[in-house]
């Protein structure tokens, strides 16, 4: 399966950032509300690369970061594949970067609209949120995008993958 991607703390200039990473597969915890001494901490003692757009938090010492300065999301997502190699894993959780495991139609039924229940076969559940995911309309798209890299055709596609 090759390296393992590091993990990663992405700071609060990046949230779709840490949307996109999730759905390739990088472990990318998100956080928004604490202030740079915080999230250093953080990184280090969990041992993430701390991913930020703030040009002095990335060359602080005593923190490894990867500073982004690209602005649109598939330049950011470019950035980060290569300077940190790609991610060989599964999804995660867009909303909490859970992992995702199957589950049955059956269990996923009370959590899904009565449409897609009658519609869908294949779904996934995070193993910390409890948020399921299902192939809709806007899959084929995501899987494009995820192996092949990002594309002004597949750059609007819904982050979301689910409910």
């Amino acid at each position: 399966m090759g390296a393992k991607a590091p993990k990663l703390l992405v700071d609060a200039m990046l949230g779709s950032l840490a949307r996109r990473l999730r759905w390739l597969g990088y472990d990318a915890a998100y956080r928004n509300d604490l202030p740079d001494k915080e999230m250093i901490r953080i990184a280090r003692e969990e041992g993430r690369l701390l991913v930020t757009r703030d040009r002095e938090l990335a060359g602080r010492r005593g923190v490894k970061a990867l500073y982004i300065a690209a602005t649109t999301v598939e330049d950011q997502v470019r950035a980060v594949a290569e300077a940190i190699g790609p991610s060989l894993h599964p999804p995660r959780c867009t909303v909490c970067n859970g992992e995702l495991v199957p589950i049955s139609m059956e269990e996923a039924r009370p959590q899904v609209p009565p449409y897609v229940a009658q519609t869908q076969t294949e779904f996934v559940r995070c193993n910390r949120c409890g948020r399921v995911y299902w192939p809709g309309t806007h899959w084929p798209g995501l899987q494009r995008w995820r192996l092949s890299g990002p594309s002004p055709s597949h750059a609007d596609a819904d982050e979301d993958g689910g409910r």
